[in-house]
């Protein structure tokens, strides 16, 4: 059977790519900080779906954590899902930089690093997938003092690029590109959700199924939902005066991120 490593597995969409890859006879290799946790969801995978479940215990933050990953991804496998990642709610003149370093590692060095191990084997056997999941954040700057945007952006940029370098020796790279989604995220980062209304969010079954949908399409993005299609339409064409002025609305006129 095929091998999928998954990073953050156990919440969210990286458990939910878990168990549907799991479902269409995956066995994995699942990357968390928290052992227990893991250790826990891998027996629920392995009694429900009969297949095999390597734990990977690992803080992509770290040199040590991201070194043994990327050493286990070099080893090859099948599907590499890059899906670690974090925010942060506190303005950028206000956060602690070593916050602000830790989102860079986890959202952008984690998935460099990683990709860039993955694929001299897959591009070698002429096969092979990563999906890096970004985020409709990134097409805008919608979050005054906040950099997740633009680790997002680069996420996606990134994916594309080279996602044409290798599709022609049969390797598929995606960026996922969700927008709201029910997961443990907005809480991890102190994020409230109740400024958003229900018809915004999304459900991480949705967003695994449509973006393994769209890998198997050959799409280099994908963006999960109708709603969220036609707001990355919106902000591709949107004048940079009026985003600029819309992203200030979203978080109250004069106010930055946290503040």
């Amino acid at each position: 059977m095929p091998t999928a490593l998954v990073t953050g597995a156990t919440a969210g969409i990286g458990a939910e790519f878990a168990r549907q890859l799991a479902a269409g006879r995956y066995d994995l290799v699942l990357v968390a900080r928290d052992a227990a946790r893991l250790e826990a969801f891998a027996a629920d995978l392995r009694g429900q779906y009969t297949v095999d479940v390597e734990v990977l215990p690992a803080d992509l933050a770290s040199e040590q954590g991201l070194t043994v990953v990327a050493d286990r991804v070099a080893q090859g496998v099948d599907l590499l899902v890059n899906n670690a990642g974090i925010g942060l709610n506190t303005a950028f003149t206000k956060v602690d930089y070593a916050e602000e370093q830790r989102l860079l590692r986890l959202n952008v060095e984690a998935v460099l690093r990683l990709t860039h191990a993955a694929l001299p084997v897959m591009v070698e056997r002429g096969s092979g997938d990563v999906i890096n999941v970004s985020s409709v954040a990134g097409f805008g700057v919608l979050a005054p003092g906040s950099t997740y945007s633009a680790s997002k952006a680069w996420v996606t940029n990134f994916s594309q690029s080279i996602a044409l370098s290798v599709r022609k020796r049969g390797v598929r790279v995606m960026a996922l590109c969700p927008g709201f989604t029910h997961t443990e995220f907005h809480d991890r980062a102190g994020i409230s959700k109740k400024g958003q209304p229900g018809w915004l969010w999304l459900s991480a079954v949705d967003v695994v199924r449509d973006g393994l949908r769209d890998l198997r399409r050959g799409k280099l993005v994908s963006i999960p939902s109708v709603k969220y299609k036609f707001s990355v339409l919106l902000l591709r064409h949107l004048p940079s005066t009026l985003m600029y002025r819309l992203a200030g609305d979203t978080r109250g006129k004069g106010r930055q991120a946290g503040t």
